[in-house]
């Protein structure tokens, strides 16, 4: 969960990106507001994950907020003009929003932010620490990002530019805007396994790998090969028990 505060001297831009952020199932909005002093506090009393931060406001432009108040967190400005985009990069924020603003484009710039947190968080394996055991992924349906549980996952299949996560609940897949190595990165190493170009599997529903192809404990078979196979087996020699199967003799019989 991401929190949230809005800053805009503007009323009815301050209640589009609440409805917004409350529309969005990984953002908590903490405050919104049109003061720029309440804000600036605001920040000092308890840092957020995303500052929802307009450019053009009387009292200090958004420019001078983030040099007097220097937040600590992921910048998002919002504003009506488009010429200080460049200027933009010199603060190194994180998007750039152009009023009046869609939630099509506002879902885009949060989205880029939940993944560039999602990646950086350590990975912990200490008795009891927590650990993230779902995904949101934005689907085909405009506007729809729909939590997925990881033990649900049986595949994920690669499209150009999108992919297809196969689930146990359902035989029809969840088609999500990411490509293969994006969601690759997204999902912990320990419980899936990248095993050719275009397919990502749960290792839990590996039954067997056969030449070239893996058998999931049902249809279909996945291809595999090359690299990806070696991973692949490099990954199952720790579990292997028996190596090979040797022939009995006549002796032995």
């Amino acid at each position: 969960m991401l929190t949230c505060l809005v800053l805009d001297d503007e009323q009815y831009a301050v209640d589009l990106l609440k409805d917004y952020i409350q529309e969005t199932p990984f953002l908590e909005l903490v405050a919104a507001t049109t003061q720029v002093m309440e804000a600036m506090n605001l920040l000092r009393q308890r840092p957020v994950d995303i500052l929802f931060l307009d450019l053009h406001m009387p009292t200090l432009t958004g420019f001078q907020f983030l040099e007097v108040a220097r937040p600590q967190t992921h910048v998002i400005l919002t504003t009506a003009y488009t010429q200080h985009a460049v200027q933009s990069y010199d603060y190194n924020v994180s998007d750039y929003l152009v009023k009046p603003i869609s939630y099509d484009r506002f879902l885009k710039a949060v989205t880029k932010i939940l993944n560039q947190v999602s990646e950086s968080l350590p990975v912990s394996t200490a008795p009891g620490a927590p650990v993230e055991d779902f995904i949101f992924v934005k689907t085909e349906h405009k506007g729809k990002i729909q939590k997925i549980s990881l033990q649900d996952i049986r595949y994920i299949e690669g499209l150009k530019n999108y992919v297809s996560i196969y689930t146990k609940q359902s035989d029809r897949p969840i088609v999500t805007y990411v490509g293969i190595g994006d969601m690759e990165a997204r999902l912990p190493g320990h419980l899936f396994a990248r095993v050719h170009r275009s397919y990502i599997v749960s290792i839990s529903e590996v039954e067997a790998v056969d030449g070239n192809e893996i058998i999931l404990r049902k249809p279909p078979r996945i291809p595999t090969g090359g690299k990806y196979k070696d991973q692949l087996m490099k990954l199952f020699e720790s579990k292997v028990v028996v190596g090979n199967v040797r022939k009995s003799t006549a002796s032995e019989e």
